[in-house]
């Protein structure tokens, strides 16, 4: 069994408020995300992670694990922080968080998805103002954090469906 990056056997998200401010509503939704992807891998043998879900799609749990840790590297590291850095798992192929995602190497890709979510957190909170353009850029264009939790909680939304659909392929398992 993977060791994933949150205590997933127990059910310990929070659910965004139904009266907040931007910032707090934006926080909440994306960390019912993340906290959301770790429950839909629980369990699972490496194996499992990497199976692909129907060929000659390369899709998988695993896959999926591989492609939200580069985006929140990209997102996080490189336009909220500003500080270049060659992609995690796609420096040689556009596609090889899903295309290159073994069961050898399904520990150390859950264990990352965790360090760069602290690394996320983090450069998230050193910006104070949503509305103010960040450090990096985005195809050579300002961007700001409001933007940027927006397309996250997009990003995560797409992909859990997903995961939901492959992890009912591989055990059975549903849910929210």
């Amino acid at each position: 069994m993977i060791e994933t990056p949150a205590d997933a056997t127990q059910d310990l998200r929070s659910h965004p408020p139904f009266m907040a401010g931007d910032r707090e509503s934006l926080e909440s939704w994306l960390e019912l995300y993340r906290t959301t992807l770790p429950l839909k891998i629980d369990g699972l043998t490496p194996e499992q992670l990497s199976a692909r879900s129907v060929p000659p799609s390369t899709l998988s749990l695993l896959g999926i694990v591989r492609h939200l840790t580069g985006v929140e590297q990209y997102w996080f590291t490189v336009v909220v922080g500003g500080n270049e850095t060659p992609p995690i798992y796609c420096e040689d192929d556009d596609d090889g968080d899903f295309d290159d995602a073994r069961a050898e190497t399904a520990s150390a890709d859950v264990a990352r998805y965790g360090a760069e979510l602290n690394t996320a957190r983090e450069r998230a909170g050193e910006v104070v103002d949503l509305d103010a353009a960040l450090p990096g850029r985005r195809r050579g264009s300002e961007v700001n954090l409001r933007w940027v939790y927006v397309h996250m909680i997009e990003e995560y939304a797409r992909h859990l469906g997903h995961a939901d659909l492959l992890r009912e392929a591989v055990d059975g398992v549903t849910g929210y």
